[in-house]
């Protein structure tokens, strides 16, 4: 189910608060390889907005606009908004969207993710932080690229992993069939969503997904 705004604010307050007086060490690196993942291992909600702020003090050489982070939900079933954009400085959430995963890590196209991969045609999505690049027009409309700043997500740029838009990421697909359609590891959106997911989450900014 859709998480809780309050619940997810309050997180996001009482994580953002308790890092800064212990100094959260740097999240440790996934090995590049499948990473098999049980529907059932739901982390809890503070213990992903706490690895969501660790990977951008992690990563910050790399991310030159911290205000905002695009984090995706893999726990949660294609059906539900599972990609949140929290405006970190402000400590809310600004939206929540449909987002694809990838016909590899869902083979059975149940809605769920089941596994992970880094690997060149596995048509999986792959976890960890991304780095958000510059846009594009490419065969799905304005997009834009993605660069993995972690072993589990090094190939995202070989592999043409990009946000853009798809016909079936659709709010009524979801509602009358249980879950949207799958991508080829991209994070896909819905056409009414891509153009403010675009704006809002520039170039330069993390993107995290976990499960």
């Amino acid at each position: 189910m859709v998480p809780d705004r309050r619940q997810f604010l309050g997180a996001i307050a009482a994580t953002v608060g308790s890092m800064a007086v212990s100094g959260q060490p740097a999240l440790a690196v996934t090995p590049p390889r499948e990473i098999e993942v049980s529907p059932f291992a739901k982390p809890t909600l503070p213990l992903m907005v706490q690895r969501a702020v660790a990977t951008l003090d992690a990563h910050g050489r790399n991310i030159r606009h911290r205000d905002l982070v695009g984090f995706v939900d893999f726990s949660q079933a294609s059906r539900e908004t599972r990609f949140h954009l929290i405006d970190i400085e402000g400590g809310k959430v600004l939206s929540s969207h449909l987002v694809s995963h990838g016909s590899g890590s869902d083979p059975a196209n149940s809605g769920w993710v089941q596994r992970f991969s880094n690997a060149m045609g596995s048509n999986a999505s792959s976890p960890g932080a991304f780095l958000t690049g510059v846009t594009y027009h490419g065969k799905h409309g304005r997009s834009r690229r993605l660069i993995g700043l972690e072993a589990a997500n090094s190939a995202a740029m070989e592999r043409g992993i990009v946000i853009h838009a798809a016909s079936y990421v659709d709010a009524d697909m979801a509602r009358n069939q249980g879950r949207i359609g799958r991508s080829q590891g991209c994070f896909a959106f819905s056409s009414n969503d891509i153009d403010g997911v675009l704006e809002r989450l520039g170039e330069g900014r993390l993107l995290f997904a976990t499960k």
